[in-house]
Formats: structure tokens, sequence, C-alpha cells
């Protein structure tokens, strides 16, 4: 497609309106005598409830009703087991959404939640990986839990150079700025539901059959979001207890937000892993093996079966190669997505096994991942629509200035810091959703564009704007945007970084049919609504997006404070719809990536069955202080196989492969091979 605005850096158009306060997010619609629900949680991991004592709440002035198992509304539906809340006595993890008071202040609804008692009969609990593990069948992503192609075992006994290590990653939560909210309302039979989500349509796809409703029954508005990172991609219990809490309300909104602790048990999260990598490979470099077998928790409630160890499948070539999962099901929250799902945790452990088997064959990390480049997908056979890999690997190098390294470890010195510097791979599916439809309307001299695309801080206001300008032809100011709201055509979900790419082809869709119909000078009035088509010929490519991070780290050799004050991340990822807008994401990802090495860890206490730093006082996550320069840039990319932009997505890949640069970086400053995330100086001080 023609363009001008394509590529541009306009800033964002709902800008102003959020500097001024004028955006609202979920909890700030403007709601007639409102009211304020607060969520009561379980205080035992596994067990019933035996008594539910309400009536000191009840008697406190403002209280309007105490929701529990008793007068709940009855749900219709049973088969989601996260969502089909309050139905019973029943008791399957520590911080499970027991109750609800619903009161005239927010105040109040919290002191009279804390009035609520309740006497369980506690059953025993499994929350460590010690539980039995299962084979899942398939991981999320509907990809088979475990392949095999050619024998590994043989091929490693007899690999010249090996590497088998166990790498682990820590829980970890999403933790967005504006927590999950929900405004309930019913109407004459329907639902209203003002909801901090990445996907109204999802969101009125599962809660409609819950309450017995039509689709059309339930409208989801969200047209400002404050961060997700996953974690709305799905409805969670607190949407259900809005909606009942709501319907025993005589017609009056519930305002019902989670606290910051309760994110922590109701919203999702990360899981751990322990990932087992096994490497063989000749002295050349050229890799005869790779196995990667992966383990995790979930819940007993709800199966999230992380695939893990995909990304192994299609990185680097070698005809021996095995991937596994198993999990646990254990009495815990339900677990959920979060950045790069799968890809995140699992490029952590195989970055890393690549940099170790480097250092092992006396050879440069960069070297090696090239020499071992894929001339096709080495699991489907498919060439790559694009693979910019060993580009992004060579102009970031050249970038960080990589040839003056010297490869031996603990080889520069400053002061009392040692200096490292390491690299790391990053990938991440490009994908589209299928069901997308957008809307044209034609008033006056303005174009009214409509999908039910989302916004969650990532700048869709601006970019699809862009989009739909130039698929009509037309200055972007002449485009007026309507998204978040499940009333408007269908979007897909704003995640998997799938979101601008699904969104923008059924734009495109909608203004090509609208030109074609109409002509370029349309009547007023003139609208049509289109459904995206399938991309021809896409089916045929492997379609990833491709990045490469270098980073220097710094290690204190009295205190063992590690900082890492310069990142260079570069990355191949199609068109880039707004530069300005693309740098802003990437930068997170990667400020994300650096949090993962060094800060991020949900401390889960196996006694009380929940993470005891469920705050941001004790979760600690990057400030400014901790943040050097990141250096991002993109290599000239316009892949024509995967949707009519030439773009892929871009909000993920760079939290795939920055902490295994980061602990690559730690290792060649110190010596010292740490194989787990979160880095920290206890890891290091007792080897310096």
């Amino acid at each position: 497609m023609n363009s001008s605005a394509i590529g541009s850096a306009p800033t964002r158009v709902e800008g102003p309106a959020k500097l001024r306060g004028v955006a609202p997010y979920a909890m700030e619609h403007p709601q007639p005598d409102p009211l304020y629900g607060y969520v009561i949680q379980s205080t035992i991991i596994r067990g019933r409830i035996r008594e539910i004592d309400t009536s000191v709440a009840e008697r406190m002035d403002g209280v309007v009703t105490v929701l529990t198992h008793h007068n709940a509304p009855r749900l219709a539906v049973d088969d989601d087991n996260e969502l089909f809340v309050l139905q019973n006595a029943e008791i399957a993890f520590r911080g499970q959404a027991i109750g609800a008071v619903v009161a005239t202040s927010p105040e109040v609804a919290c002191e009279a939640a804390a009035q609520v008692r309740v006497t369980y009969d506690e059953q025993p609990a499994e929350v460590t990986l010690d539980a039995d593990l299962y084979n899942p069948g398939q991981v999320s992503g509907g990809f088979p839990a475990d392949t095999a192609i050619g024998d590994v075992d043989a091929a490693m006994a007899i690999a010249p150079v090996t590497i088998d290590h166990t790498y682990t990653t820590a829980m970890v939560h999403n933790n967005p700025m504006e927590p999950h909210a929900t405004v309930a309302h019913w109407s004459d039979g329907t639902l209203t539901l003002f909801d901090s989500t990445q996907g109204p349509h999802v969101v009125r796809a599962e809660i409609a059959p819950l309450f017995g409703l039509a689709p059309e029954q339930v409208r989801v508005i969200a047209p400002f979001v404050g961060g997700g990172f996953g974690s709305k991609g799905e409805p969670h219990a607190n949407i259900v207890v809005a909606a009942m809490a709501a319907k025993l309300c005589d017609g009056r909104p519930v305002k019902l937000p989670l606290t910051r602790h309760q994110l922590f048990s109701l919203a999702g999260y990360r899981t751990p892993t322990s990932q087992r990598i096994r490497l063989g490979a000749h002295h050349d470099g050229t890799l005869t093996a790779i196995a990667h077998d992966a383990i995790a928790p979930t819940s007993t409630v709800k199966e999230f079966a992380e695939q893990t160890a995909v990304v192994t499948r299609m990185m680097y070539a070698a005809s021996n190669r095995s991937t596994s999962h198993r999990f646990a099901a254990l009495d815990v929250p339900v677990s959920s997505w979060m950045r790069a799902p799968g890809h995140c945790p699992g490029m952590y452990a195989a970055e890393t096994a690549m940099d170790e088997l480097a250092v092992a064959l006396g050879m440069d990390p960069i070297a090696l991942r090239v020499h071992n480049e894929p001339e096709v997908d080495p699991e489907s056979g498919r060439p790559f629509s694009t693979r910019g890999l060993v580009e992004c690997l060579r102009t970031g190098a050249q970038r960080f200035g990589w040839a003056e390294r010297d490869p031996a470890p603990k080889s520069r010195r400053e002061g009392r810091w040692l200096i490292g510097s390491g690299v790391a791979a990053a990938t991440y599916p490009a994908d589209t959703s299928g069901g997308n439809s957008a809307r044209v309307r034609h008033t006056g001299d303005r174009y009214e564009v409509a999908i039910d695309a989302m916004d969650i801080g990532t700048g869709t206001w601006t970019s699809l704007g862009q989009i739909a300008a130039d698929a009509l032809g037309v200055d972007p100011d002449r485009i007026e945007l309507r998204i978040g709201d499940s009333d408007l055509p269908e979007g897909t979900v704003a995640g998997g970084s799938s979101g601008m790419a699904s969104w923008g082809s059924a734009v495109v869709a909608a203004a090509r049919a609208f030109r074609d119909r109409f002509g370029p000078e349309p009547a007023d009035g003139a609208e049509i609504t289109v459904e995206a088509p399938e991309y021809p010929g896409r089916e045929n490519f492997s379609t990833h997006a491709f990045g490469a991070h270098f980073v220097e780290a710094r290690v204190n050799i009295d205190t063992a404070e590690i900082r890492v004050p310069r990142v260079v991340s570069v990355f191949g990822a199609g068109r880039i719809i707004n530069p300005r807008l693309a740098r802003s994401q990437f930068v997170g990802a990667v400020t994300m990536g650096l949090s993962m090495a060094l800060l991020e860890q949900s401390e889960f206490d196996p006694r009380l069955g929940a993470v005891v730093n469920h705050d941001l006082a004790g979760y600690h996550i990057p400030v400014n202080a901790d943040i050097g320069d990141i250096d991002v840039s993109w290599i000239d990319e316009n892949d024509p196989h995967l949707n009519p932009m030439g773009s892929k997505g871009i909000g993920e890949i760079g939290n795939v492969g920055s902490a295994a640069a980061v602990g690559n970086a730690i290792y060649h400053a110190t010596g010292v091979r740490v194989r787990h995330v979160p880095i920290r100086l206890e890891d290091l001080l007792g080897a310096l």
C-alpha cells in the first residue's frame, strides 16, 4: 500500500487528554449515584468455608450489601473454574474471592470487609514443585507439548563439545500501573462494564454466557487502559464479582477495583520455571543436538500451560532436536499471560546456554549464532517470511563496539568495577488473529474508522489512525478513530504482539472496499463494514520477528553491586508504523527484561500459600536510577507475506533475550556463571 502517514512519527493524539487528566480510565467513567465494592479473600490455601458471618459488616453505616456464596446470583455455565466464583463453599487457593462488600464509599467497603468473619475446614494442600508432574498434551497457543526429531541422546553421547545445565526463572507478576478495575451497571436486563481490559470482545464473550445473556446484552467499554502486559488479556474473577454485586443493587452501578495486594492472587502472573538445556556441537560450532525440557506449576483451578520450550524449535539449525513440557497442578492462584509468554523465560535459558557453549568452544558468541543460522524453519521446513537475525547481530555489534571486546572473563576493570559485555538473540512470532472487522463512515470532510481495537498505552490511537489515513488516501487529521468498545466491529485482544497487524489488516480491507464502492468523493453518510480476509500465501511461510541485545554490565568487586549502564538492541520487525511509538515500546520491553534479570521476584511462602512481597514496596521494579542508556534501533525490513502494511508486532520482542544478555555480560565481567534470575549480589559476593 502507498503511504505517507505510515513511517512518520506524530506524537500521541490522545496525549493532551492524558496530560490534562480527562482521558477516563475504568474507575473514572462518570456514573449516577455509584456504589463501591471490595473483594473479600480466603485466608487458607485449601478447604471449605464452614461459616461466614457478615452481621457486623452489614450493620455498618454505608454498607448496602455483603455478597457471599449464600446470596450470590447463580451462574449459568461452569466451563471456566476461575470465573465460576461464589457458587459454593470450596476454597482452592489462598486469596480466592469468597465475597465482596458493597458500600457508599470505598473506605467503608474496605473497613466492612475486614469485619467479615470466616471459619474454615482446612484440607491438605500442595504448593511446591515436589508434586507429581504430568504431560498436558498441548501447551498455550495450541502447540504440542513434546517434539522430537532425530536422536538427541545419541547425538549428545558422541558430540565433541556438550552443554547440559538447568536454568530457573522466578515467579513474577504483571503489575500494570492501572490495577484491574471494573464498573458494572445493570439496566433493563443488559449489563454494561467499564473495564480495564485488553479486549472488550473477549470479556463480552466470556461474561455473557455466565449470566445467561446473549452477547449483544453485554457492552464492554475501555477507551483507555493503563497497562496490562497480558494480565488483562482475558477476564478474571473480579469482573464476575463486580457484575454479581451490581445485580444485587437495584440498578445502581458498582465500582470495584482490585488493590495492589489483590493483584498478586486474582489477576494472573508468570509461573516459575526450571529448564534443562542440552547442546551438542562439533569443534567448529556446528550444533548437532538441541534439547529443551521445561517444568512449571499450574493451578488446579484452571490449567495454563506456558509454552516455554516452543521457541527452541525454530531458533537454530540442528539435525537432532527435542522439547518437552511438564507441569505440576498445585493449589495456587491461576497463572496467565505475561509479556512474551513462553518466549521470555524460554529464551533466557536457551540464550544463556548458547553463551556457555560459545565459552566452551572458545568461539565468539555472535559467530556461533551466525554459524547455526537455519536456511528454513527447522521445525516446519517452511521458509521464513523474513529473518533478520544475522543483520541485527552484526548491526548491533557495530553500534555497541563489540569488536573491541576481549573475550576473556574479568579482562576489563575500571577502579573497583569489573566490566563485561554480553549478547543474546531475540525472537517472537509475527501473528495476526482472524475475525477482525472494521467500519468506515464518511461524514462531512472526515472519515470515522471504527473497530474494537485497544490502546493499553501502546499508541493505538495514533498508529491505527496512520494506517487508516494511508489506506483511504487522506491526511491523518481527517480520520476520526473509534476503538475500545464491544459495540464496535470486532477486534482481537491487544496481546501476542498481534494487535496492530490484525486491526490494521481489517482497517485496510474496509478502506479499500469503501473506495471501491463509493469512490474518491463519497456521499455524506456513506458507510461500509468489512471483515479482514486471510492474507494470501501467508500459510506458506514461518513468520517471526527477530532481534539482538548487547549489554554492558558492571560489578563492584567489593560489594558485588550490579549496574547496567548501557544496552544496545537492534530489531528486525517488519515495517515500522510509527518510529516514535516503536522506540517507546522497544525501550519499555528491554527495561522489563533488565528488571527480570536483576530485580523482579514474587516471594512465595509455601507455608502461607501466598506471595508475601505483594506490593510495590517489596516487589522491586526498576526506577530511573537503575536504567542507563538504552539504544534501540531496527533494520530496514518490509515483510510482504504477513499483512498489507508489511509490519510485525513489536510489543514483546524486546523482553525476549534481554535478561540472558544481562546474565551473559555479568559472566564476562566476573567469570561467575549464574543460572537463575533474578541475579542478586549475593550470587556473586563470595565468588568475587
